[in-house]
């Protein structure tokens, strides 16, 4: 556990929560109305350019209940929505925040949008994470040290289940990727060797959801190749989550197995070293394999 001195982190783990839900709120609230969309010089998929004022909004309620706990406990602050000031690197632990992430999920009124907010340390490490999913209801939250939960129960993650097929949960954008072909057949390689039935693709925006649930579902998993330029993933799509799977014993990685770069310098980008999200060790080292194959 990492000592975080003056730092409670369940209090702080509750503000997270308090700001999450009432995100949430604002998005529920929103959600089947007329709103304006937006265009940002940001990434180079859709997914990542769209911006709504319920982005805003949402990002507003999030920094009333979080900006004080700046001031007393000296913690800086990074969200999607604003620009990043480099704070990050000079304090102990910032909060990292997307007060909606899979916004063209919300455009397009699909399942798999979610208020996502973590505290990273400065070394990298997450120590706080919560993701709400307001369609659902469903609330996603961890501290270092003191295990995952939904809905305030304890998350205990299955084993891999023979009687389904293995599917990998990604967005749109993987549809065009010239590995797109090989990572199918690889797919129903690994399943053959975990022993289960078939493999597919599916997908949908929205990395956090799109992480979490493989807690509930562990035939699935979430990766993404290593990128270069603005694509791919920043610090906070994949923060809380993080937090979330170290606490339940599933894999966050990059695609290497080493933990994700969540504070790295020059960028807020975590595309440079890919992502892998696995409920079960097994398939997660499966991924990695397939991914050195495909190097060659």
């Amino acid at each position: 556990m990492v000592d975080m001195k003056n730092i409670d982190l369940q209090q702080l783990c509750q503000k997270a929560i308090d700001a999450a839900l009432a995100a949430g709120k604002v998005i529920s609230d929103h959600r089947h109305l007329n709103i304006d969309i937006q265009h940002k010089a940001a990434g180079n998929s859709e997914a990542s350019q769209v911006v709504t004022e319920v982005d805003h909004k949402a990002q507003a309620v999030i920094l009333d209940i979080l900006e004080p706990t700046c001031i007393e406990f000296d913690l800086a602050l990074v969200t999607e929505e604003s620009p990043d000031d480099g704070s990050r690197h000079q304090k102990q632990a910032f909060w990292c925040v997307d007060p909606m992430d899979g916004t063209l999920a919300f455009i397009n009124d699909t399942h798999g949008f979610s208020v996502s907010i973590a505290l990273v340390a400065k070394d990298g490490k997450p120590l706080i994470g919560v993701v709400y999913d307001p369609v659902e209801q469903g609330l996603y939250h961890a501290t270092d040290g003191s295990g995952a939960y939904k809905n305030r129960e304890l998350i205990r993650v299955p084993g891999l289940d023979p009687e389904l097929p293995l599917i990998l949960h990604t967005d749109f954008s993987f549809e065009t990727h010239p590995w797109f072909a090989q990572t199918a057949t690889g797919l129903q390689d690994i399943s053959r060797s975990l022993g289960l039935k078939g493999a597919a693709i599916k997908y949908r925006t929205g990395a956090a959801m799109n992480a979490c649930n493989i807690l509930e579902q562990p035939n699935t998993c979430y990766f993404k190749y290593p990128r270069k330029g603005n694509s791919g993933g920043s610090i906070w799509d994949f923060a809380a989550t993080a937090c979330l799977f170290d606490e339940a014993g599933a894999t966050a990685s990059d695609i290497f197995g080493q933990p994700l770069e969540l504070n790295r310098i020059g960028s807020t980008y975590a595309n440079h070293r890919g992502s892998l999200y696995a409920a079960q060790q097994a398939l997660a080292e499966q991924v990695m394999e397939l991914y050195k194959r495909l190097q060659g």
